[in-house]
């Protein structure tokens, strides 16, 4: 039976050998009585399956939203942050492994029920929550109440997710999203398979849906790591299926890999890399491509697609200068710029607040 730590998981299936099959991502993980997921956090106990994280957090903290990153989701506004624990893909390089990989759930210190996390991003002013830190998707069920919460509120939500994830719950829980930012980590399966863990063609499912079949805004990052999935080739063969599937106006960010987890031995992503791609991208057709986790201003500029005038000039995540109009078009030649805008833009700046939450 429920109690504080395990919730009823959603997703699953008896098979006919006496085990249970997780059906929330293509992991497929089949567990005996007592056996946790591939994710950790999913557990299968007295015949069903649990989710063993649900109101707890390994922290909060209110950041600029061009963090997470998003570029064309009120610009300058200010986003409530958090995540919990475990990840179902197995990312050598992820630089979040300490919270993504944890196996000591006393990490997860911070409790907080669905109201309280809505209220207080309500209360710090804060237009949305966002899932992020590990991947929401293994704690889809705790994403779903806090955006029922946030909505109730008047405030929005944002999944920072690897797309990893099976049809059906994945029509639940971005119903439920406003926005979100889906990592392309390459565009091979072998890089999947052998870096990650997992497959690249879920993750294209996932955004063709997006797409196609919902509101949701979302845009895309790729880390370039070099030597693994930063060749001219392989970036234009991804932007092209982009282009080609999702459209000119899906923004496209290439962040700069640095040394962790079990990659230490890689180099980090030259800033030129990152320039290269970009320019790549944008010969492909992309309109809004970007660089990120470097200092490179006009890599950070959105500028209008018919005009290239600069609409949206940012250094880090500081808007220098916001030239939209209210109705979120260009003012040189009346062009709207793709994405979801207020009248004007937020003032929240490079600020990282952490910020302690009520269980209640």
């Amino acid at each position: 039976m429920q109690n504080d730590t395990n919730y009823p998981g959603r997703w699953w299936h008896a098979l006919d050998d006496g085990r249970i099959q997780c059906d929330l991502c293509p992991r497929d993980c089949k567990l005996h009585e007592g056996q946790r997921g591939a994710c950790f956090v999913r557990m299968r106990q007295d015949d069903r399956i649990w989710l063993t994280t649900y109101g707890r957090s390994s922290g909060f903290c209110i950041d600029p939203i061009e963090k997470k990153p998003l570029a064309h989701f009120y610009p300058g506004s200010s986003v409530l942050s958090f995540g919990t624990a475990g990840c179902n893909l197995a990312c050598k390089f992820c630089q979040n492994w300490d919270i993504s990989k944890s196996r000591d759930m006393d990490r997860l210190m911070d409790q907080a029920s669905p109201e309280a996390i809505a209220e207080a991003a309500s209360h710090n002013g804060c237009r949305s929550v966002a899932f992020t830190y590990n991947d929401p998707v293994i704690f889809a069920e705790y994403a779903m109440d806090v955006a029922d919460a946030c909505h109730a509120r008047g405030v929005q939500t944002v999944a920072v997710t690897a797309g990893y994830m099976h049809a059906e719950p994945r029509r639940e829980f971005y119903a439920r999203m406003d926005a979100a930012n889906v990592d392309l980590k390459a565009f091979s399966d072998d890089f999947y398979f052998k870096l990650t863990g997992s497959h690249l063609a879920p993750v294209l499912d996932t955004l063709v849906y997006l797409r196609h079949e919902t509101q949701v805004w979302f845009e895309i990052t790729t880390l370039l790591i070099p030597g693994h999935n930063d060749s001219d080739a392989e970036i234009a063969a991804m932007s092209r299926w982009l282009m080609k599937e999702l459209g000119p106006d899906v923004p496209l960010h290439f962040s700069a890999f640095h040394p962790d987890h079990r990659m230490l031995d890689v180099p980090a992503t030259p800033p030129a890399t990152l320039r290269r791609a970009r320019q790549i991208a944008r010969g492909e057709g992309l309109h809004h491509a970007y660089t990120g986790n470097v200092h490179d201003v006009e890599g950070d500029t959105t500028l209008c697609a018919h005009c290239q005038a600069p609409l949206i000039v940012r250094d880090w995540y500081q808007l220098k200068d916001y030239r939209l109009t209210p109705e979120g078009r260009c003012p040189d030649c009346g062009e709207a710029l793709a994405g979801r805008f207020a009248a004007s833009a937020g003032d929240f700046g490079r600020r990282r607040i952490p910020i302690a939450i009520g269980a209640a």
